[in-house]
């Protein structure tokens, strides 16, 4: 069961989808996303990529983020995250969903001229072997100069971030998040 772990919508219980491309982020990545950024969350403006039923980015709006963006590409995700967000109450003037595919959501943002604090990514594993999802970040311009891109990964998956410096990996059993910014010089 997902749920809200702490701020103005504690306890609150999520609706789960059970999907075979679905792989929510457990309760112990998520509170260690949180542990790490909990004094960076308040009033910034959050990207929840690969978003599912919500459960990073509603915490987000619960622990003080001034506003979500979700990109969510599954029509059945999509339908229990506004179901989620209704139930809970969340001002939708606090939050946008975007159906989209990722890469092509990023661009739209980007050419709307959004700029994200924070960005959480968590796609699907096998999209690492193939794809880098902070390229399409970069070449759109959608990230502060001083905001922060996390991706959780299985942790045997190498992943080379390119466009942004790695500052920070915490492994945590077979997932690990890696905390990326811009490198100093490009800030």
């Amino acid at each position: 069961m997902l749920k809200i772990f702490t701020g103005l919508y504690k306890g609150r219980k999520l609706k789960s989808v059970t999907h075979p491309d679905v792989r929510p982020t457990t309760a112990k990545v998520k509170l260690s996303f949180f542990d790490v950024l909990q004094e960076n969350i308040r009033e910034t403006i959050f990207l929840d990529g690969f978003a599912g039923v919500g459960n990073i980015g509603i915490e987000a709006l619960s622990r003080g983020a001034e506003y979500v963006v979700f990109i969510e590409q599954l029509g059945e995700l999509v339908k229990a995250l506004k179901h989620n967000l209704d139930k809970i109450g969340i001002p939708p003037d606090h939050y946008r969903i975007i159906k989209g595919e990722y890469n092509r959501s990023v661009i739209q943002l980007g050419n709307e001229g959004f700029k994200f604090d924070i960005v959480f990514l968590d796609p699907p594993y096998e999209l690492l072997d193939y794809a880098n999802p902070l390229k399409v970040i970069y070449k759109r311009d959608i990230l502060k100069d001083n905001g922060i891109i996390v991706l959780e990964r299985p942790s045997t998956l190498k992943f080379e971030g390119k466009y942004f410096d790695c500052y920070k990996t915490q492994k945590l059993g077979r997932k690990s998040l890696d905390f990326f910014c811009y490198p100093p010089d490009e800030a």
